[in-house]
């Protein structure tokens, strides 16, 4: 029962990490002149060196879904979302070597 609540946060935690991902993308992309895609982004961003930045900044969406679950009491989810965080810290370090 408690891993399968830690599983289930830690996929929540990284679809979270999706999607903080694609809407700084977006905006990151419409931003730009070109209005470019989220696969065009992601090329720039690797092109560039930052693509470990916009993992991070992906990241935080993962904050509020780990309060959320702190709230509500369901701590065995809140660690699943934390676990998916950290291995979004490592996944960014590495990138970074």
């Amino acid at each position: 029962m408690v891993k399968k609540h830690v599983i289930i946060g830690f996929i929540i935690g990284l679809i979270a990490n999706c999607i903080g991902l694609f809407v700084a993308s977006y905006f990151l992309g419409t931003m730009s002149e070109n209005n470019d895609s989220f696969l065009e982004v992601l090329k720039a961003a690797q092109i560039q060196g930052f693509l470990g930045k916009l993992l991070s900044l992906g990241a935080v969406l993962n904050l509020i879904v780990f309060f959320y679950y702190l709230k509500k009491k369901q701590d065995y989810k809140a660690r699943g979302v934390l676990l998916a965080t950290i291995l979004i810290a490592v996944i960014t370090f590495l990138i970074r070597l």
